[in-house]
């Protein structure tokens, strides 16, 4: 009988199908990279996603983020998401945490019950921490590195930090994970040489809210980090299927 997987199906069989809806996924920070990782994993049947976000959708993410539309302004981003994976499989499991992940509230999530991590968050402490815990409890896990101020989606690739190069966010980590003795981690990087922002409302609207101190506020498109979380749920399907 069909169903919503059944043209999943055909490319990588029932047995792989079943696997994924008795797997469980987090995923930290739903916006351009987070948000469309998510929507990926549920339309591959992933049956129980993680949702770790304390953000609210707000205009500036129109251009880019999976949940964000003109109805779903003000909603919180983990409330988005879970009524967009519903209307997508309502037997999906959504488990949300509205909160700001810090090494001090580690123990308000179950790491030992998930299966991959996708960490799609730009805080490099918060990014750090997830992937030690990562690395203690042998769970595997993916990284993004920067996506904004990039354009074109085709210099994306999946890669292991250390192969990295030309990427601020990635260099950053580079030397934070050798600090740590972590060997290796699988992350999402583009190749491609990012711009500088140009001025505009967004990074008025941005320093204005900080006070008089001004600071570089990335620029996004609609191409680069979705592609990143396809690309992301892509490669956290295929090692899920493959265990």
């Amino acid at each position: 009988m069909l169903n919503p997987y059944s043209r999943t199906e055909l490319v990588i069989g029932r047995e792989a199908v079943e696997k994924l809806h008795h797997s469980r996924v987090a995923v930290f920070g739903l916006g351009g990279v987070g948000g469309s990782a998510v929507e990926a994993l549920a339309r591959s049947g992933v049956g129980t996603l993680d949702l770790i976000d304390n953000d609210q959708v707000c205009m500036t993410n129109l251009n880019r983020q999976q949940f964000a539309t003109v109805h779903t302004v003000g909603k919180q981003k983990t409330d988005a998401a879970e009524e967009r994976i519903h209307d997508i499989d309502s037997a999906i499991i959504v488990h949300k945490y509205p909160v700001f992940y810090l090494p001090e509230k580690k123990d308000l999530f179950p790491f030992s019950k998930w299966d991959y991590i996708i960490d799609c968050i730009d805080t490099v402490t918060a990014k750090l921490d997830i992937i030690e815990e990562a690395k203690q409890l042998n769970i595997p896990i993916l990284s993004s590195m920067g996506c904004g101020n990039r354009l074109d989606p085709s210099q994306l690739r999946i890669m292991d930090l250390y192969e990295t190069s030309g990427d601020p966010l990635s260099r950053i980590m580079r030397h934070e994970c050798r600090k740590r003795g972590i060997e290796s981690l699988d992350v999402v990087c583009s190749l491609e040489e990012p711009v500088k922002p140009m001025a505009g409302d967004a990074s008025d609207a941005k320093n204005q809210r900080a006070g008089s101190k001004r600071r570089s506020i990335p620029g996004s498109t609609a191409f680069v980090p979705p592609a990143a979380g396809i690309l992301a749920a892509s490669f956290a399907v295929r090692k899920l299927i493959q265990e």
